[in-house]
């Protein structure tokens, strides 16, 4: 069974367990880097704002032996607990007062992202684009965020810069940074504990680990790592989510380092979620980040 197959199989079956005023479609979406994703659409009647439960893992269980029927009682508990219970006030995005505390910002790659770009704000930061979300809610499962586009700043007559700035002030203190060693994020996500030689290598991202690469814009925190490793460091891309920090004693170079990144990007991390494949250097004296 194709996964197009797989996906219009779980559409039959998830309609035939739903309410009534619920529908259920397949909905294709351009993510991140232009790639493209399927997944089932859920529209609850009378309830303006609806999730899209995307099934590429579920797609997984079911090569692994998993049935349609399990996959889509699975869809449907996860549907319950994401679910919005009330409609999202569609006037809230036409009001510039009340969005702008809400104004959070992304990094994704500049040159893979050029088609979205054209349409959206956006502020070229190294090889990287720092783009725009109005961040409705942040849940268990995921945040609900709306991408901010050009259109949005003729609505609300604002510019790249004033968005920025509304970006900069909100987005360390609604998704606060985490800056842990490696060893103890493999602990928390593994709940075993790591032996072996003092860990060197660090994980910078926010606390919930959504687009968490973006920590590396918060003012000052490139600054406090180095104070805190007392030398110059690398910054490695390992995904839109979080970035790895090397100090620059515990590194074999920035080329080796620029060729391990884009041997994992090319076997180990999904094509959305991919950032850059270039290491980058943050030197303390002149306080800056470089390719």
């Amino acid at each position: 069974m194709t996964y197009y197959q797989f996906i219009q199989a779980v559409e039959v079956k998830v309609k035939e367990r739903i309410q009534e005023n619920v529908t259920v479609s397949i909905h294709t979406a351009v993510k991140n880097n232009g790639t493209r994703r399927q997944g089932l659409n859920i529209v609850e009647q009378g309830i303006n704002i609806s999730p899209t439960i995307y099934l590429e893992e579920y797609y997984q269980q079911f090569q692994h032996g998993g049935t349609v029927e399990e996959i889509a009682g699975d869809i449907l508990r996860l549907y319950a607990q994401v679910r919005f219970g009330s409609s999202f006030e569609s006037d809230y995005i036409k009001d510039y007062e009340r969005v702008r505390g809400k104004i959070i910002y992304h990094l994704v790659n500049r040159e893979s992202n050029r088609q979205m770009l054209k349409n959206a704000p956006h502020k070229r930061y190294l090889d990287l684009a720092v783009i725009f979300y109005a961040l409705l809610e942040v849940t268990p499962y995921g945040t609900a965020s709306m991408m901010i586009r050009n259109e949005h700043l003729a609505m609300w007559g604002e510019t790249m810069e004033g968005v920025y700035r509304w970006a900069c002030r909100n987005t360390h203190v609604l998704l606060p940074d985490e800056f842990q060693t490696m060893r103890a994020v493999i602990e928390e996500l593994t709940g075993m504990e790591e032996k072996g030689k003092e860990d060197m290598m660090y994980i910078l991202s926010n606390e919930i680990r959504s687009y968490g690469a973006a920590a590396i814009l918060y003012e000052g925190r490139l600054e406090k790592i180095g104070d805190y490793l007392k030398e110059n460091y690398y910054v490695l891309p390992s995904s839109v989510h979080e970035v790895i920090i090397v100090p620059e004693s515990e590194a074999p170079g920035q080329a080796e380092l620029s060729r391990l990144v884009k041997e994992i990007n090319e076997t180990q991390v999904d094509p959305e979620e991919v950032l850059s494949n270039h290491a980058y250097y943050y030197d303390r004296k002149q306080k800056k980040l470089r390719i």
